[in-house]
Protein backbone atom coordinates (compact mmCIF):
# COMPACT_ATOMS: atom_id res chain seq x y z
CA UNK A 1 0.00 0.00 0.00
CA UNK A 2 1.08 3.46 -0.60
CA UNK A 3 0.43 6.21 1.56
CA UNK A 4 -0.46 9.49 -0.04
CA UNK A 5 0.21 12.34 2.69
CA UNK A 6 -2.25 15.39 2.24
CA UNK A 7 -0.19 18.50 3.25
CA UNK A 8 -3.20 20.88 2.43
CA UNK A 9 -4.17 23.70 5.34
CA UNK A 10 -6.76 21.11 6.78
CA UNK A 11 -8.15 17.40 5.89
CA UNK A 12 -10.54 17.27 3.47
CA UNK A 13 -9.66 20.67 2.10
CA UNK A 14 -10.88 21.80 -1.84
CA UNK A 15 -7.39 21.49 -2.70
CA UNK A 16 -6.94 17.59 -1.97
CA UNK A 17 -8.79 17.34 -5.71
CA UNK A 18 -6.12 19.10 -7.24
CA UNK A 19 -2.83 17.52 -5.49
CA UNK A 20 -3.83 13.95 -4.28
CA UNK A 21 -6.39 13.03 -6.45
CA UNK A 22 -4.21 13.02 -9.45
CA UNK A 23 -1.55 11.22 -7.40
CA UNK A 24 -4.06 9.04 -6.14
CA UNK A 25 -5.18 7.75 -9.64
CA UNK A 26 -1.71 7.00 -11.24
CA UNK A 27 -0.43 5.22 -7.99
CA UNK A 28 -3.93 3.16 -8.67
CA UNK A 29 -3.00 3.20 -12.24
CA UNK A 30 0.75 1.29 -11.61
CA UNK A 31 -1.62 -1.17 -9.95
CA UNK A 32 -0.59 -0.07 -6.66
CA UNK A 33 -3.28 0.08 -3.67
CA UNK A 34 -3.43 3.34 -1.73
CA UNK A 35 -4.45 4.69 1.47
CA UNK A 36 -4.63 8.70 2.47
CA UNK A 37 -3.98 10.77 5.16
CA UNK A 38 -3.56 14.69 6.46
CA UNK A 39 -0.16 15.17 7.40
CA UNK A 40 -1.60 16.36 11.06
CA UNK A 41 -3.72 12.70 11.28
CA UNK A 42 -0.62 10.36 10.70
CA UNK A 43 -0.64 7.50 12.93
CA UNK A 44 2.22 4.43 13.41
CA UNK A 45 -0.15 1.98 11.90
CA UNK A 46 -0.17 4.33 8.89
CA UNK A 47 3.47 4.66 7.91
CA UNK A 48 4.04 0.59 9.34
CA UNK A 49 1.63 -0.35 7.03
CA UNK A 50 3.08 1.67 4.12
CA UNK A 51 5.20 0.24 1.08
CA UNK A 52 6.01 3.70 -0.09
CA UNK A 53 4.96 7.13 1.19
CA UNK A 54 4.04 10.03 -1.49
CA UNK A 55 4.11 13.49 0.30
CA UNK A 56 1.80 15.09 -2.10
CA UNK A 57 1.60 19.02 -3.27
CA UNK A 58 -0.38 21.93 -1.90
CA UNK A 59 -2.19 25.10 -3.61
CA UNK A 60 0.25 28.14 -4.22
CA UNK A 61 -0.42 29.92 -1.67
CA UNK A 62 -0.75 27.35 1.32
CA UNK A 63 2.37 26.78 2.66
CA UNK A 64 0.74 25.95 6.45
CA UNK A 65 2.53 23.09 6.45
CA UNK A 66 5.93 24.79 6.60
CA UNK A 67 4.94 26.12 9.99
CA UNK A 68 4.51 22.81 11.17
CA UNK A 69 7.93 21.33 10.49
CA UNK A 70 7.08 18.96 13.98
CA UNK A 71 4.67 16.79 12.46
CA UNK A 72 6.98 15.54 9.83
CA UNK A 73 9.75 14.01 12.16
CA UNK A 74 8.89 10.82 11.68
CA UNK A 75 10.71 11.53 7.85
CA UNK A 76 13.74 11.52 9.99
CA UNK A 77 13.89 7.53 11.02
CA UNK A 78 11.38 5.70 8.32
CA UNK A 79 13.23 3.48 6.47
CA UNK A 80 9.96 3.24 3.47
CA UNK A 81 11.04 5.05 0.70
CA UNK A 82 9.32 8.55 0.19
CA UNK A 83 8.58 10.60 -2.98
CA UNK A 84 8.11 14.58 -1.68
CA UNK A 85 5.83 16.53 -4.27
CA UNK A 86 6.81 20.23 -4.24
CA UNK A 87 5.31 21.41 -1.05
CA UNK A 88 6.22 17.65 -0.02
CA UNK A 89 9.74 18.23 -1.20
CA UNK A 90 10.02 21.40 0.65
CA UNK A 91 9.07 19.19 3.69
CA UNK A 92 11.55 16.80 3.63
CA UNK A 93 14.26 19.54 2.97
CA UNK A 94 12.98 21.07 5.94
CA UNK A 95 12.72 18.69 8.22
CA UNK A 96 16.64 17.17 7.09
CA UNK A 97 17.88 20.96 7.63
CA UNK A 98 17.37 22.32 4.36
CA UNK A 99 15.97 26.01 3.91
CA UNK A 100 13.37 27.58 2.01
CA UNK A 101 13.25 30.51 -0.10
CA UNK A 102 10.83 33.03 -1.88
CA UNK A 103 10.64 31.69 -5.71
CA UNK A 104 7.25 31.96 -7.30
CA UNK A 105 6.92 29.85 -10.79
CA UNK A 106 3.78 28.76 -12.11
CA UNK A 107 3.65 26.81 -15.81
CA UNK A 108 5.95 24.80 -17.75
CA UNK A 109 9.85 24.91 -17.39
CA UNK A 110 12.53 22.86 -18.39
CA UNK A 111 14.38 20.59 -16.23
CA UNK A 112 18.36 19.68 -16.62
CA UNK A 113 19.21 16.33 -15.43
CA UNK A 114 22.48 16.51 -13.27
CA UNK A 115 22.76 13.13 -11.88
CA UNK A 116 21.09 9.60 -12.68
CA UNK A 117 17.88 9.26 -10.43
CA UNK A 118 15.51 5.82 -10.69
CA UNK A 119 13.02 8.47 -10.74
CA UNK A 120 13.63 10.75 -13.57
CA UNK A 121 13.85 10.53 -16.84
CA UNK A 122 16.67 9.09 -19.05
CA UNK A 123 17.58 11.96 -21.08
CA UNK A 124 19.44 15.26 -20.27
CA UNK A 125 16.14 17.38 -19.96
CA UNK A 126 12.50 17.51 -20.08
CA UNK A 127 9.49 19.69 -19.68
CA UNK A 128 8.03 19.94 -16.26
CA UNK A 129 5.27 21.94 -14.73
CA UNK A 130 5.60 24.17 -11.63
CA UNK A 131 3.63 25.87 -8.88
CA UNK A 132 5.76 26.69 -5.94
CA UNK A 133 6.04 29.32 -4.05
CA UNK A 134 9.23 29.04 -2.32
CA UNK A 135 12.22 26.89 -3.54
CA UNK A 136 14.48 24.39 -1.71
CA UNK A 137 18.19 24.73 -0.62
CA UNK A 138 18.66 21.29 0.44
CA UNK A 139 19.77 19.65 3.32
CA UNK A 140 23.72 19.50 3.45
CA UNK A 141 24.78 16.11 1.51
CA UNK A 142 21.86 15.38 -0.24
CA UNK A 143 22.32 14.93 -4.15
CA UNK A 144 20.75 17.26 -5.99
CA UNK A 145 19.97 14.87 -9.13
CA UNK A 146 18.17 18.22 -11.68
CA UNK A 147 17.90 21.94 -11.40
CA UNK A 148 15.79 24.41 -13.77
CA UNK A 149 17.35 28.08 -14.41
CA UNK A 150 15.36 29.18 -10.97
CA UNK A 151 15.74 26.46 -8.63
CA UNK A 152 16.81 23.04 -6.99
CA UNK A 153 13.89 20.60 -9.59
CA UNK A 154 15.09 17.33 -7.51
CA UNK A 155 16.85 15.48 -4.61
CA UNK A 156 17.55 12.35 -2.95
CA UNK A 157 19.25 11.40 0.46
CA UNK A 158 22.69 9.83 -0.25
CA UNK A 159 22.04 7.04 1.30
CA UNK A 160 18.13 6.27 2.04
CA UNK A 161 15.07 6.19 -0.22
CA UNK A 162 13.82 9.80 -0.09
CA UNK A 163 13.13 11.39 -2.76
CA UNK A 164 12.06 14.62 -3.74
CA UNK A 165 10.54 16.95 -6.69
CA UNK A 166 9.45 20.43 -7.29
CA UNK A 167 7.80 19.88 -10.43
CA UNK A 168 4.18 18.60 -10.10
CA UNK A 169 4.72 14.73 -11.96
CA UNK A 170 0.87 14.27 -11.76
CA UNK A 171 0.41 17.60 -14.21
CA UNK A 172 3.24 16.20 -16.52
CA UNK A 173 5.63 13.01 -15.94
CA UNK A 174 3.03 10.97 -14.39
CA UNK A 175 5.83 8.54 -15.04
CA UNK A 176 7.47 9.85 -12.03
CA UNK A 177 5.26 9.05 -9.81
CA UNK A 178 5.00 4.92 -11.82
CA UNK A 179 9.00 4.83 -11.20
CA UNK A 180 8.64 5.25 -7.58
CA UNK A 181 5.63 2.58 -7.26
CA UNK A 182 8.19 0.42 -9.16
CA UNK A 183 11.15 1.38 -6.98
CA UNK A 184 8.73 0.57 -3.62
CA UNK A 185 8.01 -3.11 -5.27
CA UNK A 186 11.43 -3.70 -5.63
CA UNK A 187 12.47 -2.53 -2.46
CA UNK A 188 10.15 -4.52 -0.45
CA UNK A 189 11.25 -7.81 -2.66
CA UNK A 190 14.56 -7.24 -1.61
CA UNK A 191 13.79 -6.70 2.42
Amino acid sequence: MILLVDLSWKPASLSRDEFVGPVARIVSRAGEQWREAHFSEIRNADLRDARGIILCGTALSDNSFSEQSGAFLWLRDTSVPVLGICAGMQALCLVHGGALRPACEIGMTTVQVTCPDPLLPEKPAFEAYELHSFACDPPPGWVVTAVSDRCVQAVRHPDRPLFGVMFHPEVRNDAVVERFCSYCRKQEISR
